[in-house]
């Protein structure tokens, strides 16, 4: 009979437990999938399934970054979900199926924001995919090259050319619109 106590939380042989390393990127899970997918439910039954393989296969993370090594999960996820090895071309970002919250200001913050939301969703439309991605993980989810590099798969280097030119890329854009 158990003594009231709770099962321990999955650790891996670092000794950090699945708790303290996962569950605080759920958020920033949420919005990659939400990216991937373009679609809320979609998203949110892609991060609960990746955080059941994550839970699954937590003995075999061997330490460093978790928020990395979870995104790379969910990622990998999101294109078995939607079919797909390796992402391919997509239809453009729509800005009102992937915002999160509404926004919280007054209306008139509101309309003064419009016009710059209306000109960041076009330049967004713009760009391939992989761009759009590159930029979400870096500006919206804040990781490092490094972050980048292990949550796509592929080198830094790649992570860091891509990102230059997706920058350039956006910014052409913007100045176009």
């Amino acid at each position: 009979m158990s003594s009231g106590t709770s099962e321990s939380p999955a650790t891996f042989a670092g000794g950090g437990n699945f708790d303290a390393i996962v569950l605080p990127h759920l958020s920033a899970a949420r919005r990659l999938a939400r990216w991937l997918m373009r679609n809320e439910d979609d998203a949110d039954d892609v991060v609960q399934e990746a955080s059941l393989r994550a839970l699954r296969y937590f003995s075999t993370f061997t330490g460093g970054n978790g928020r990395a090594w979870f995104l790379r999960i969910v990622r990998t996820t999101c294109y078995g979900w939607r079919g797909q090895i390796a992402p391919g071309a997509t239809e453009p970002f729509d800005e009102e199926q992937h915002s999160g919250d509404p926004w919280t200001r007054d209306p008139e913050g509101l309309l003064l924001q419009a016009g710059d939301v209306t000109v960041i969703r076009q330049a967004m439309q713009t760009l391939p995919d992989r761009s759009r991605q590159l930029l979400v993980l870096r500006e919206v989810d804040g990781l490092s090259y490094r972050e980048m590099s292990d949550t796509m798969g592929v080198p830094i280097g790649t992570v860091m050319s891509g990102l230059s030119r997706a920058r350039l890329a956006f910014r052409r854009a913007v100045e176009a619109s």
